[in-house]
Parts: C-alpha cells; sequence; structure tokens
C-alpha cells in the first residue's frame, strides 16, 4: 500500500474520533487502531448483560422534572458506567464535573468510546442502567 494513502488514513483517524480502522484492498489489509486519552481497558465478556431494553418513559419523566442540560448520547450502544465490573463508577450523583471530564463509556460494534462531559456543572441525575442499551439522543445524565 502506498505510503502516502497510509499517512491519509492514519491522519483520518486521528481527526474522525473513531478508535480503529480496517480497510482490505485486494491482498492487502491494513488496520489502524489508537488508544484515545482516558480509553479504559475493554470489559470482560462475563461483564456484558443481556437485559431488556430501557423503557424510556421513565427517564423522559424524570428529565422533565429536574432542571439543568441534558446529556444525550451521541450513538446507539451499550452504557457503561465504569471501566471494569470491579471499578468504581465515573461519576456519581452529586459530582461536580468538568468539560472534558469522562461520564461513562458506550460500546459500539465492539469498540469503547469514551463519553465526556459536554458541560460543567454538578451531575444531577443519571438516567440509564448499568449495561443497558442506549439510543442516538437518549438522554444519559443531567448537569446542573
Amino acid at each position: 500500500m502506498d505510503l502516502r494513502k497510509l499517512k491519509k488514513l492514519i491522519d483520518l483517524v486521528e481527526e474522525s474520533g473513531i478508535s480503529e480502522l480496517e480497510l482490505t484492498e485486494g491482498e492487502e489489509k491494513v488496520r489502524i487502531s489508537r488508544q484515545m486519552q482516558g480509553q479504559m481497558m475493554q470489559y470482560a465478556p462475563s461483564y456484558i448483560q443481556a437485559q431488556a431494553p430501557q423503557v424510556a418513559a421513565p427517564a423522559e419523566a424524570e428529565v422533565a422534572a429536574v432542571d439543568g442540560h441534558v446529556m444525550k448520547s451521541p450513538m446507539v450502544g451499550t452504557f457503561y458506567r465504569s471501566p471494569s465490573p470491579e471499578a468504581k463508577a465515573f461519576v456519581e450523583i452529586g459530582a461536580s464535573v468538568s468539560v472534558g471530564d469522562t461520564l461513562c463509556i458506550i460500546e459500539a460494534m465492539k469498540l469503547l468510546n469514551t463519553i465526556e462531559a459536554d458541560h460543567s456543572g454538578v451531575i444531577k441525575a443519571i438516567l440509564v442502567e448499568n449495561g443497558h442499551p442506549v439510543e442516538y439522543g437518549e438522554p444519559l445524565f443531567i448537569i446542573g
């Protein structure tokens, strides 16, 4: 594979924020992966729980009841509050957060994506249970 093409692919991974890219061209195969700052180790398969989908109505009711900035899921995936089953949660209700602080991990297509605060304040509500699936745009946290 052409070195310039490889460099462009590396730049694409860096600029886009994705953590891994795999490309097959004929018999050549290239895989570029990076560990994002603050990204944690992968979960053991035993940690991934098969659970019924969360009912959205209680979350919507809680969003309406609590005043503050609603932090929404940027993707579809599985929500995790901590970097591993034994580890402490990234944030708890009442914790102060700043823009860029890690709030949770969402696993999507076998990739673990750290979700960072887009607003500073205090965590007023955590709207998703650990290990539950989330949809794009679903409320995750309320930051006041």
